[in-house]
């Protein structure tokens, strides 16, 4: 029978086990009984590491008797169990351990209702970017060079990069003559001339309705307007079209750069917008220009894209109902926060979370309703994978709310059809 210092040991490589590390278990096994599933690992994971310690996942043999290992474990009839061990522990990782065991046991045990936004997760332009560099990789085999992320999801580029995607940040750093893909997010004329004197083979993955805004913008300067972007400073798709003409374009970033950006010439003036912005928030900005601006132009067609109206809008019908809204997005992720933003504007407490392991016990305590949803550039398997980890603390009933239905698709690049 294996003991928990050797469950370490296995879970870590052959060796002595590490006194610094905590195994978290993702199943509980005793001798001659059911194995018990772990579902909440993850929680208990990022928990653990919050506090400082390091972890590893695998399979905890429970032994009582194991005098070289602190070996903390609990079974939640009919749910799952929660479990971690370490051996020779110092007292700090000790406090950890069991800090980390208490606070997931704390809001376990109890039923709670999770209300699924629809539409959320992939959109159609993150789909085509991500098709890009699969189909790129399957024909060519690695590397395939990437600009940038491909979109910003931690996630999709991990998976990409063990596929073997490269991503750079700047041309110089891909071989003359290689191949390049250009991110969903879109680049400057400055980029794509810098391709060419590198004589790459470039692959454009730019959404197509980031590709409407360029072309806005280089027909709205050809008529002689000075420019107005409202958007994110140091978002990609920003520097991109700013990069149309930076002679004549001004970034404004909020209500009160509105109130105070001066242009050449008032009756000669247009905007467009980022594609990934808060609905609420740009109409708030879009409205101080036209005060100022009579003679404001605007985009024939929103430039803030379909999918981002679509899961605000689901977000906030949910977010209505919730305790606490849960927005699955990367940091970097722009539609993603304007999510998190929504939710907190509808009333509800929210947070973003690249994944399962970034779920606080804390945030569930006195929770019965959670609001669920995912940024356009987050997989759909993590929405999956949190209900899971959820549903291994307590009872979950699943409601999808869904206030339409996305049916777009954009065509992949003429090269690779």
């Amino acid at each position: 029978m294996f003991t928990a210092a050797q469950s370490i040991i296995a879970a870590n490589h052959p060796g002595l086990p590490d006194p610094g590390v905590v195994l978290v278990a993702d199943s509980l096994l005793w001798p001659h009984q059911p194995a018990v599933a772990c579902p909440a690992v993850a929680i208990l994971d990022g928990e653990v590491r919050r506090r400082g310690v390091r972890t590893v996942r695998g399979h905890l043999h429970v032994d009582t008797e194991d005098h070289e290992a602190v070996s903390l474990r609990a079974v939640l009839p009919g749910i799952g169990g929660l479990g971690a061990a370490v051996t020779r522990p110092t007292p700090r990782v000790t406090e950890a351990v069991c800090g980390a065991m208490a606070a997931c046991l704390a809001v376990a045990g109890v039923s709670r209702r999770i209300l699924l936004a629809a539409p959320r997760s992939f959109c159609a332009g993150v789909e085509r970017a991500i098709e890009v560099v699969e189909r790129l990789l399957n024909q060519r085999g690695g590397p395939v060079y990437v600009r940038k992320q491909i979109v910003h999801n931690a996630h999709v580029v991990a998976d990409l990069q063990a596929r073997g995607a490269v991503f750079v940040d700047e041309l110089n750093e891909v071989p003359r003559g290689a191949t390049v893909v250009f991110s969903a997010h879109g680049v400057s004329p400055a980029v794509r001339a810098a391709a060419r004197l590198r004589n790459l083979q470039v692959v454009d993955a730019t959404c197509p309705l980031v590709t409407k805004v360029h072309s806005e913008a280089r027909r709205f300067v050809e008529r002689g307007d000075t420019v107005i972007l409202v958007g994110h400073a140091g978002h990609e798709e920003v520097e991109g079209t700013l990069g149309e003409a930076p002679e004549r374009m001004i970034l404004v970033q909020s209500v009160e750069e509105a109130r105070r950006v001066r242009v050449a010439d008032p009756k000669r003036v247009s905007y467009l917008t980022q594609t990934t912005l808060s609905v609420e928030e740009t109409a708030e900005v879009v409205a101080v220009l036209r005060g100022r601006f009579p003679a404001l132009r605007g985009p024939g067609s929103e430039d803030i894209c379909y999918a981002t109206s679509n899961r605000q809008d689901a977000l906030r019908d949910v977010a209505a109902a919730s305790d606490l809204v849960l927005v699955i997005g990367s940091p970097n992720s722009s539609n993603s926060i304007r999510l998190v933003e929504a939710a907190r504007r509808a009333g509800a407490a929210a947070h973003l979370i690249d994944d399962t392991g970034d779920i606080q016990p804390l945030w569930l305590t006195e929770v019965r309703t959670i609001g669920l949803t995912a940024g356009a550039s987050a997989p759909p398997r993590l929405v999956s994978a949190v209900i899971e980890a959820l549903g291994g603390l307590g009872p979950v009933t699943v409601e999808e709310r869904e206030t339409t239905r996305e049916t777009l698709r954009f065509t992949l690049p003429s090269t690779l059809r």
